[in-house]
């Protein structure tokens, strides 16, 4: 998650994430044996099946005869119903449930005999295992029984709008092609995996702003934990579930009730902020400091949203956590998925796919859920991507045009640009200057005790006579981005002042920032570049008249006006690439070997993006007591596209997950508001003095068009058994596979490479003289012809079969790119296959290739 900045060296909030089962294992001789200091929380998954696969095997061929009598040939795009989607309600469920239960109960017993051991949760559903708290050796012991497939250590994970509806076209294009904004989303459940919710937040109220009441999703069964926090009636129509897993965190001892808030409730704010991006109500007034900034309105503002807290502000969370979490969300009956989270490290072992979040992910999708991910905060280096596998829509984060300018006029008439949600000074006139430093009671002293008393957190350190009716000039360092010093306390000691305003300038030694605008409620500015903060300086220095004799300030003659900060902008060229957004290539292993596989998937609005804000969050102190927050990441980012994602689902209700993407991917805009090429940074520091064209490694397909995506003409669609043949073919991979998902590599009949699965993008990592390369379509639209055009990456020869095509409704069509290296190179180059249909339809499919290998060579 970036919050209200980010520094070049990589300042992070991190987050670590299990299911709440709370069994206390012991056996009745176990005596004082106390579990010893070598204790963890471990992830074991067993061999046998979990609910879902052995229902779904169960009943496979039945359902699909089913579906392939009442759909015809659109079963080839959609799942079958494998499952009901009420599964908690059912009675079979719940004996499966309890059973397997008692079987892990029964497991641990065993193996244990006369050991202590904390159970925190047991998985059925989309895995089946548990979360146990024990000591290495008795780790070593698990690992050993036969029923045991796998045993992993848990591990920490970190968090990587009032306008973008507008900016994504929602208003005049998707919203109104399904009805307005008062039906967008609606029957569609999301969850979000973050930080929880505030429930008294008008953005989740059971009526929007026309008092109409939201439908009950008949297949979903979640429920809502009720606790002195999260009262009842905190639920209704729109927040139709919610619940709070911890177990990991408790059991370590790091769990505090009163800052973390053992409930569904976010004391963080980082949760309410990304559910009311997807599904927040249409029409919710943004007031931030007496201020109103517009009406907000999530992208699926009448989708419903399920909540599912494993991320708490104090410390983070824990993967075992995040898989409980996973777990019930599907068992609940979530249409979409949404993780603004990603593991705090890359998983170690034969590839990056094989890891518990990973593998659940997996089950979800099987289930039919579709699950969105943000890629990480980790760029702008290549390989930096924190999402990993093909079956999870991995997105990274862009800007959009609008920008909340600020300036400060000098007395010289030179204009420098800042930021900050500020008021402006009175219009026509100016005020004198006064910096903080020749403002002090007493300088030597003050400084003595307090050498960063210059970024004005402490009133009783001022002169203020001095101060009365001017402009405070305040250093901005790293000691903000800590949270050691904030602009809420300088705004309060410059009221206290009786300043005018306040003027922030740049710590010199800071090698640079990127600063979220702050709301302020008064005349201010910050002036976040070092060099601009030198041009201030040298003024106002200049302007100083002192005594001649002691050198004493006699007359402060630096004057200045604020233009203030609060009116947007919307001329600014968008959207370009973030810097903090993480990059491909996607690495395969810990080595650092490229997997043939497009990430990001996608790019969505993520910078300084209006989001709803607890009432209890104290994460932004600037924050801190409002309804809402502007905050930047890829974690802002994930939800715009799972509200899309809502959009597609609710229009086409028997699509499969990997339709979804392929919707949302070939649709995409590959060219800014201006008609150029979309643009992405390159650096942390002066990130827009380093711009260049961006390549699929910096925004996957392109950025994010909701109403395209919506009649998308042509689907690629990617099964569950394809993914496994994929894991399959990963070399060493067979046991890893096996323990994951009890599927027998042995036994496959084919294994395919990340280039031969049926993605709407080709990725390839080394190309070995020439490949063919194949992509089954499915149309979903009107009969239609395709003419083929080729962009062909640098030092590759691209041919394609067949350069035009006829295809009817529902029928598939088979595309062969051969791919042959023209010389040898390890520079990644990058092109694209677009496909023009005469209906209207642009399907578009990047190409991606790093090492050519060339024959003649």
């Amino acid at each position: 998650m970036m919050r209200v900045l980010m520094v070049n060296f990589g300042v992070f909030l991190l987050f670590c994430f299990g299911f709440l089962s709370n069994s206390f294992g012991q056996d009745n001789n176990a005596g004082d044996s106390d579990i010893n200091s070598t204790t963890a929380v471990y992830i074991v998954t067993l061999r046998q099946a979990p609910s879902l696969h052995l229902f779904q095997q169960e009943t496979e061929v039945k359902n699909r005869v089913r579906d392939k009598s009442k759909h015809g040939d659109t079963s080839k795009f959609t799942r079958p119903k494998l499952q009901p989607r009420n599964i908690s309600k059912s009675r079979y469920w719940r004996s499966r449930r309890s059973a397997i239960a008692q079987a892990h109960d029964s497991l641990l017993r065993n193996a244990l005999k006369g050991e202590k051991y904390i159970k925190l949760y047991s998985f059925h559903y989309l895995i089946n295992g548990f979360a146990v708290f024990v000591s290495s050796q008795q780790a070593e012991k698990l690992s050993r029984r036969g029923e045991v497939a796998n045993i992993v250590l848990d591990f920490s994970v970190r968090t990587a709008t009032t306008y973008t509806p507008q900016f994504m076209g929602l208003p005049k294009g998707a919203w109104v092609k399904e009805g307005g904004f008062e039906t967008a989303g609606e029957g569609i459940v999301i969850g979000f995996i973050d930080t929880g919710i505030d429930p008294t937040h008008p953005s989740f109220n059971g009526t929007d702003t026309s008092q109409r009441q939201y439908p009950i999703p008949n297949h979903f069964s979640g429920v809502c934990e009720v606790t002195p926090d999260f009262p009842s009636g905190s639920c209704n129509r729109k927040l139709v579930g919610a619940r709070h897993f911890a177990q990991s965190a408790i059991t370590r001892g790091i769990f505090n009730s009163s800052e973390d808030y053992a409930s569904p409730f976010d004391g963080d704010g980082h949760g309410t902020h990304t559910a009311s991006i997807a599904a927040g109500n249409h029409g919710v007034s943004a007031v931030v400091s007496g201020h109103n900034f517009g009406s907000a309105s999530g992208i699926a503002p009448r989708a419903h949203i399920s909540v599912y807290k494993a991320l708490y502000k104090s410390f983070g969370g824990f993967a075992a956590d995040v898989v409980a979490a996973i777990d019930q969300a599907a068992q609940d009956g979530v249409d979409i998925l949404s993780l603004s989270i990603t593991p705090n490290r890359r998983p170690p072992g034969v590839a990056t796919f094989f890891n518990p979040l990973d593998m659940a992910m997996l089950s979800a999708v099987k289930a039919g859920i579709f699950v969105v991910q943000a890629a990480g905060n980790t760029g702008p280096s290549p390989k930096s991507m924190s999402s990993f596998s093909p079956w999870i829509f991995t997105v990274g984060a862009a800007t959009h045009d609008r920008v909340y300018s600020n300036s400060i006029i000098l007395g010289n008439n030179v204009s420098i640009p800042g930021i900050g949600l500020a008021l402006p000074t009175d219009e026509g006139k100016v005020y004198t200057m006064i910096s903080a430093l020749d403002a002090l009671k007493n300088k030597s002293l003050v400084l003595d005790k307090d050498m960063y008393v210059g970024e004005c957190q402490d009133y009783d350190s001022f002169d203020k006579d001095i101060i009365r009716g001017n402009l405070l000039i305040c250093s901005y360092s790293i000691r903000f981005v800590l949270g050691l010093s904030t602009i809420k306390q300088a705004l309060a000691v410059t009221k206290n002042l009786s300043a005018k305003g306040v003027v922030f300038y740049m710590d010199p030694y800071v090698l640079g920032f990127q600063i979220n605008p702050t709301p302020m409620d008064m005349p201010g500015i910050i002036i976040p570049s070092s060099e601009d903060s030198k041009v201030l300086l040298k003024y106002y220095n200049s302007s100083l008249v002192r005594d001649g004799t002691t050198k004493e300030i006699v007359r402060f003659g630096a004057v200045a006006a604020i233009a203030g900060g609060q009116n947007a902008n919307f001329s600014n060229r968008a959207p370009k690439i973030m810097y903090y957004s993480a990059r491909g290539p996607d690495p395969e292993d810990s080595l650092f070997n490229d997997a043939d596989i497009l990430k990001p998937n996608l790019v969505a609005p993520g910078n300084s993006i209006w989001g709803a804000w607890s009432s209890a969050a104290t994460e932004s102190t600037e924050f801190e007591g409002e309804s809402f927050a502007m905050m930047s990441g890829t974690s802002m980012a994930a939800p715009h596209v799972a509200g899309v994602a809502a959009l597609v689902k609710q229009k086409f209700r028997k699509f499969s997950p990997s339709s979804i993407a392929s919707a949302l991917s070939t649709t995409s805009v590959l060219f800014d508001n201006k008609g150029e090429a979309i643009m992405a940074q390159r650096a942390y520091a002066n990130p827009d003095q380093t711009l260049s064209p961006a390549t699929p490694f910096d925004m996957g397909n392109g950025f994010v068009n909701a109403t395209a995506a919506l009649d998308p003409g042509l689907i690629f669609d990617t099964s569950f058994e394809d993914y496994m043949s994929f894991l399959c073919g990963i070399n060493g991979s067979a046991p890893v596979v096996f323990n994951y998902t009890g599927k027998n590599c042995l036994l496959s009949n084919a294994t395919i490479s990340g280039a031969d699965l049926n993605l709407p993008s080709i990725t390839v990592s080394r190309l070995n003289n020439t490949r063919t390369i194949q992509r089954l379509m499915t149309n979903i639209a009107g009969n239609e012809t395709y003419t083929v055009s080729l962009i062909p990456p640098f030092d590759v020869l691209v041919k394609v079969s067949p350069t035009q095509f006829s295809i009817a409704s529902g029928e598939t069509k088979l595309l062969s790119v051969i791919l042959t290296a023209k010389k040898n190179s390890s520079i990644a180059s990058f092109g694209r296959v677009k496909l023009f249909g005469t209906a209207g339809h642009v399907v578009h499919i990047p190409m991606s290739v790093t090492v050519k290998i060339a024959s003649n060579q």
